[in-house]
């Protein structure tokens, strides 16, 4: 069929007109490409016009071209973040506007917290139906976390556009991992809506041993890998991270002025325990406490921006805080419990990741022997970095243990970059 792959030129054009999403101005002077995929991306979009802000998100269908895209059948993994901004810069979710306008949606996806992002960390999501459109909706977090043949029977296109963080352990590019081995098999063309990396601006952490690959860490990367979920994309096909060395057929929905030091406010919480940009930054390094028998802050309105336990000195450790069940944390650590810690809210930005808070905590703690669980080690992606602050060592001293394969990792990367 002339439009059944987007390897088709013509389409391509249509389908990028049709979305009005965003390109980052002139690729050929600062895009990179795979030579190995598929999908060309250093294309300009100079006859488009837009404003000179991010764009991360669709801003308009034109008529013309909706019939296009109105005889494919359409497959959307979403959830929350994934909305459309409107004339009146407010925002729609996405399901919503193609429904609108008359696409045929016919499968809908949801990643870990679910479509509408309310449920916990690691709570099982059940298959339901989104009261608003009618539409079924799979879950792909618990024991179904890859569309199967059957819930792809009769899709022409997948859509992925989840709002990511740039953090290893946050599941959401598991979920892209196997929505992209799933299209591979299936041969279904993929397009990835991109959107900004708020931990873009740098590259730290170490990074997973394969020994510990898990859902909360599936390739090996560093914890915080300074990529957008489109180049992140882009690494799985080139690096051949699917099953068998699978490469499906990937669409990359660029952003317009976009670099890695630009500095973006995400206008929806990207799940229900990062509630502003304050605990986006923090999470890379205060998650490690899930590691470990201190709270991150679930159970308050301060998620990821504190830190503390019952048994921890109110001396050295002056912040009190009382978890209780919210939204997003059920039955959180130390329920009811007052807990002594450190309030970070107004902490400095982070550019790197900071272990001081880890290993103060380590420290700190009377039963050193009961303070790590096997989780941390899932976390991580090592057994070392446990052993190491066990063993005493400083910060410094541990981060310079990182540094040959963050060199190694930085020339992997290279290869996949959209952005400067």
């Amino acid at each position: 069929m002339i439009y059944s792959k987007f390897k088709n030129t013509y389409f391509f054009w249509v389908f990028i007109l049709l979305f009005g999403l965003i390109s980052c101005g002139d690729k050929s002077s600062n895009s990179k490409t795979h030579k190995n995929t598929k999908i060309t991306q250093n294309l300009t979009h100079d006859s488009l016009s837009y404003k000179d802000n991010i764009k991360p998100i669709i801003i308009s269908y034109p008529d013309d071209y909706l019939y296009l895209l109105q005889q494919k059948v359409i497959a959307v993994v979403a959830n929350q973040t994934s909305v459309v901004q409107n004339s009146n810069q407010g925002f729609t979710h996405l399901i919503d506007t193609l429904i609108s306008l008359k696409v045929d949606v016919k499968k809908v996806f949801a990643p870990e917290h679910g479509f509408r992002g309310k449920a916990d960390a690691g709570e099982h999501i059940s298959d339901g139906k989104d009261p608003k459109t009618g539409l079924s909706i799979t879950s792909l977090y618990g024991k179904n976390r890859k569309p199967t043949q059957e819930q792809l029977k009769g899709i022409d296109i997948i859509i992925f556009d989840i709002q990511d963080v740039g953090v290893r352990f946050y599941t959401y590019i598991s979920t892209l991992h196997y929505v992209m081995e799933a299209s591979a098999e299936m041969e279904i063309p993929l397009i990835v809506i991109d959107r900004p990396n708020p931990n873009g601006h740098y590259i730290d952490g170490p990074t997973l041993e394969i020994k510990h690959q898990s859902f909360v860490g599936m390739h090996p990367i560093p914890i915080v890998y300074g990529m957008t979920i489109g180049e992140y994309a882009q690494m799985i096909n080139g690096e051949k991270w699917l099953k068998d060395g699978l490469q499906c057929d990937l669409m990359v929905m660029p952003l317009k002025n976009y670099t890695y030091s630009t500095s973006y406010s995400l206008p929806i919480k990207p799940s229900p325990n990062l509630p502003n940009d304050k605990a986006i930054n923090l999470y890379p390094s205060l998650c490690l406490f899930e590691g470990t028998s201190v709270s991150a802050g679930r159970g308050t309105e301060m998620q990821f921006q504190i830190f503390g336990a019952p048994y921890l000195s109110n001396e050295k450790f002056p912040f009190s805080f009382t978890p209780q069940a919210n939204e997003g944390a059920k039955y959180p650590k130390f329920k009811d419990e007052l807990c002594y810690g450190q309030d970070l809210r107004n902490y400095k930005e982070l550019s790197k990741l900071n272990l001081n808070w880890l290993i103060d905590a380590y420290n700190a703690t009377p039963d050193k022997e009961n303070f790590f669980n096997p989780f941390l080690t899932k976390l991580a992606g090592t057994k070392k970095l446990r052993q190491q602050i066990e063993s005493g060592m400083i910060a410094e001293e541990i981060r310079k243990t990182w540094q040959q394969d963050l060199d190694n990792f930085r020339k992997i990367r290279s290869k996949y970059l959209i952005y400067d």
